[in-house]
């Protein structure tokens, strides 16, 4: 399994799960972030503003679907259609393994196996 992490402008946040959601892919983890990219902030007048507030979102998703799956990201989280600085990141990485607390199943690629 992959997991996806993007961390996005707040205003795209509701388009960016509207799209996931409607591509059927409904759990994400979100929370509130803060930082800065390759340009150190902005700066507004004399002031600098080095921790600009984010949001991020966390989906874990089959390997098959990662690609789709960035896709949908990708496309809702873009500010234009060409984009723009600020925009934010996505990372992506292995997940080896998932359980879930309720049932104590651990989830595969393949098929749910009781534990």
């Amino acid at each position: 399994m992959i997991m996806i992490r993007s961390i996005i402008r707040p205003e795209k946040v509701d388009s960016v799960l509207t799209s996931l959601m409607e591509a059927g892919f409904p759990a994400v983890t979100k929370y509130p972030v803060a930082g800065r990219g390759k340009q150190r902030g902005i700066k507004i007048g004399e002031i600098t503003y080095d921790e600009i507030p984010k949001e991020m979102l966390m989906v874990v998703v089959k390997k098959s679907d990662k690609d789709y799956v960035l896709e949908i990201i990708m496309k809702a989280a873009k500010s234009s259609n060409t984009g723009a600085f600020g925009d934010g990141k996505i990372f992506i990485s292995e997940v080896s393994e998932v359980y879930t607390i309720s049932s104590g199943v651990k989830e595969t690629e393949a098929e749910e196996v009781p534990v």
